[in-house]
């Protein structure tokens, strides 16, 4: 079952107890939005290969790939967006990331989620994130939720949502330095986690150590979505197949059973075969180790050129054929600049 039919079935409130004061808490989660995820009027489904593309795009070079806010966009007012775990995972390796999961994350068979609210024009809203549980059904939203303005000018702060006066924080890809994160996207509690931590009374250190580990469980998938939203916004789109539910469904209600949501399922463009190539040895010099030789994203006015990840190193794995792949967008949405990202 996927995700967005999990987190759309889902009923059992999110209740903890105080250890001071022994109260029984019920905190905003997966339930506390059910509703929400139900009513998005698009729902996307990465394939695996589409997932690993987008993780790709996000990190072979830090954040700072996403260079490109001029050109992203939310596609509707509410979008939710759902991948496996096992193809992020394997990708997030390829650059350096431990890949931790969230708290209660289930094996390589997990799934992970987004629900975007966004302005008619998709360049502010909200976000929050969510993945399935170690039990079966279970399903959980991220404590931590990110506001964003994709308009914010640099040395600005992004504009919060309307009587939302709450602290927020924001992170920095010391690596990438002024990337689209820090400038456009700001991150705090969930109104009820907030209150929670504020009662709970933590020592500075162990609420600076939760508060670490609940803005890990929003800010990794953040880049991810946004590659997927650029991908999207190019000319020829990405491949789509709507599947529909209607006759099922109709079974399910007989048996009691709540329908299936409708959503869309998108693939990843033909791009070149780079996994398994090389660089050949020539005259005595010796050839590299192999090695993986990481991607990087370059701009020139309303054209994007995707130089892929690639193994270089051994003869025996094989020829190069093309390892750049161009992306093109309308050029009302693109300022005619040049610059390099990676």
């Amino acid at each position: 079952m996927k995700l967005a039919d999990q987190v759309a079935q889902f009923r059992a409130p999110f209740v903890v107890r105080n250890d001071a004061t022994q109260e029984a808490v019920r905190l905003n989660n997966a339930v506390d939005c059910a509703a929400q995820v139900a009513a998005a009027p698009i729902r996307f489904v990465l394939s695996d290969d589409l997932t690993q593309l987008c993780t790709a795009l996000a990190y072979s070079k830090g954040a700072r790939t996403l260079e490109c806010a001029d050109l992203v966009r939310v596609p509707a007012e509410s979008v939710w967006l759902e991948w496996c775990c096992a193809p992020w995972k394997s990708e997030l390796a390829l650059y350096g990331f431990a890949a931790a999961r969230p708290s209660g994350v289930e094996g390589e068979g997990g799934r992970r989620g987004a629900l975007f609210r966004a302005t008619r024009d998709g360049r502010r809203g909200t976000v929050r994130t969510f993945w399935t549980g170690a039990r079966e059904g279970d399903v959980l939203a991220s404590s931590v939720e990110a506001y964003f303005d994709l308009d914010t000018p640099a040395g600005e702060e992004p504009e919060p949502p309307a009587g939302e006066p709450r602290s927020m924080q924001r992170v920095i890809d010391e690596e990438a330095g002024a990337d689209i994160l820090s400038r456009c996207f700001r991150f705090r509690y969930e109104r009820s986690w907030n209150q929670y931590y504020d009662r709970a009374r933590l020592e500075p250190r162990a609420r600076e150590v939760m508060w670490r580990h609940a803005l890990g469980t929003i800010v990794i998938d953040i880049p991810v979505a946004l590659a997927l939203f650029l991908l999207l916004a190019t000319r020829s789109g990405l491949p789509q197949q709507r599947q529909s539910f209607e006759r099922l469904n109709r079974s399910r209600i007989k048996l009691g059973k709540a329908p299936l949501l409708d959503h869309v399922e998108v693939r990843a463009p033909l791009l070149p075969d780079y996994r398994s190539n090389g660089c050949g040895e020539t005259g005595a010099r010796r050839s590299p180790r192999l090695h993986h030789v990481r991607g990087h994203l370059v701009r020139r006015g309303s054209q994007l050129f995707w130089r892929v990840p690639h193994l270089r190193g051994s003869a025996r794995q094989g020829s190069v054929r093309s390892r750049t792949v161009t992306w093109t967008f309308d050029r009302s949405a693109a300022p005619s600049l040049e610059h390099g990202l990676g």
